[in-house]
């Protein structure tokens, strides 16, 4: 089944709220939407896997410039990103 761009939109805006805070998460929705654009353009999906939209975020940490490096990084090439998040990931669970 075919999720449109509202749908996709709502449901990663709780996880966007969290990480980007209020005032700045509709910036980040609209950064991830372009983000879908270019998936398309680039794999022909309709957006990325939300295991993807997942390492961009924890990648960008709530700063708008590393979503936007993220986003492109992804799309370029996705494993990257995945390395770099799980890198991060690592790292905040060896802290107490």
């Amino acid at each position: 089944m075919v999720v449109g761009r509202a749908a996709r939109r709502a449901g990663r805006k709780a996880a966007v709220t969290e990480s980007f805070g209020p005032m700045r998460a509709e910036a980040a929705l609209d950064l991830l939407e372009l983000t879908d654009f270019a998936w398309h353009d680039c794999y022909a999906e309709i957006a990325p896997p939300d295991a993807v939209v997942e390492d961009i975020l924890v990648v960008a940490g709530g700063d708008l410039t590393m979503l936007i490096r993220a986003a492109r990084a992804a799309v370029e090439d996705f494993r990257d990103v995945r390395l770099s998040a799980d890198a991060v990931r690592a790292e905040a669970a060896e802290r107490p």
